[in-house]
């Protein structure tokens, strides 16, 4: 995956697309966003920054917190990528509702730069957001060899 750049409007979605290394970057929304501001929403507001950036990889994620409904409606505004806890009970039927849609779902947030904390007038910001752009996501611990 990516690595993630929390996104609350259309401007730092921009931002993080033009910033955006070969890998990419996963445009996460806000904590909730999905029964808040609507997938639907989200959504628009990426396709309206990817089409600013055609060609740029890049996934959305809409965050549903608990909400297994808001997931579900996120599903059938065509989120491809949602965020829900996977303490949800309901998180294994959403998991299989996703399947179905060729959708994924993530039990947990990814580590993301927020750009809430950035001023994306200010070049050291913009240089914080190409510096977190440019690591390559984390990578689970390699296995020992059998001997």
């Amino acid at each position: 995956m990516p690595p993630a750049v929390t996104v609350h409007g259309l401007a730092g979605a921009t931002a993080a697309l033009a910033a955006a290394g070969p890998a990419g970057v996963l445009l996460l929304s806000a904590p909730g966003a999905g029964g808040f501001a609507g997938a639907a929403w989200f959504l628009a507001m990426v396709r309206a920054a990817a089409g600013r950036h055609a060609g740029v990889p890049h996934q959305a994620a809409i965050d549903c917190a608990d909400a297994a409904g808001t997931a579900l409606a996120a599903l059938g505004e065509g989120a491809r990528l949602i965020v829900l806890d996977g303490a949800c009970p309901a998180f294994g039927a959403v998991a299989a509702a996703a399947e179905q849609a060729g959708a994924r779902v993530l039990p947990a947030r990814p580590p993301a730069l927020d750009l809430a904390t950035l001023d994306l007038g200010r070049r050291d910001d913009l240089a914080k957001l190409r510096a977190w752009l440019a690591m390559e996501a984390p990578q689970p611990p390699a296995k020992p060899r059998a001997p």
